[in-house]
């Protein structure tokens, strides 16, 4: 239980992050679904160590590629 708030936390801080980040080309929504989802497809995935960098990296790839 303890991992699973800490992850949530960690997935809270992304999305802020990018919230930052992204403040020009998108809005917190959008940020937010994108985390979302990306964290979603994590779901089924046994090792959390790392899934708040990863979904952080693919939501920037993300957001990036669909702000041009």
């Amino acid at each position: 239980m303890a991992d699973k708030t800490r992850e949530d936390e960690a997935i809270r801080g992304v999305a802020e992050h990018l919230t930052n980040t992204f403040s020009a080309t998108h809005s917190q929504a959008e940020v937010k679904a994108a985390v979302t989802k990306i964290h979603a497809s994590f779901a089924d995935r046994p090792v959390r160590e790392f899934v708040p960098v990863l979904v952080e990296r693919k939501a920037r790839t993300l957001l990036s590629g669909s702000s041009d």
